[in-house]
């Protein structure tokens, strides 16, 4: 019985990780989607408001906030990791 409860602790510690790098990597898109508005594109694009212009916007977005966020992850996890020392 006690070593069910130790599984079922086990599972939700590793469910609350995996919530915790989900809502980490969200927000670190929705940042870098706040920050990258304010690049301006009049010097690439004829039409920086286009669809083309969004889109990329959108996929530098997703890239810089998916490294800014593996980043704080992996910071996390090392600073774990120095706790066992």
């Amino acid at each position: 019985m006690n070593s069910n409860q130790g599984i079922g602790e086990a599972f939700s510690s590793i469910g609350l990780v995996g919530l915790f790098s989900i809502v980490i990597t969200i927000c670190s898109i929705l940042l870098a989607w706040y920050l990258l508005q304010e690049l301006k594109l009049d010097h690439w694009f004829k039409h920086p408001r286009s669809p083309r212009a969004r889109v990329l916007i959108a996929v530098l977005a997703v890239i810089l906030g998916h490294l800014f966020a593996r980043f704080i992850l992996d910071y996390w996890s090392w600073t774990n990791v120095l706790k066992l020392i």
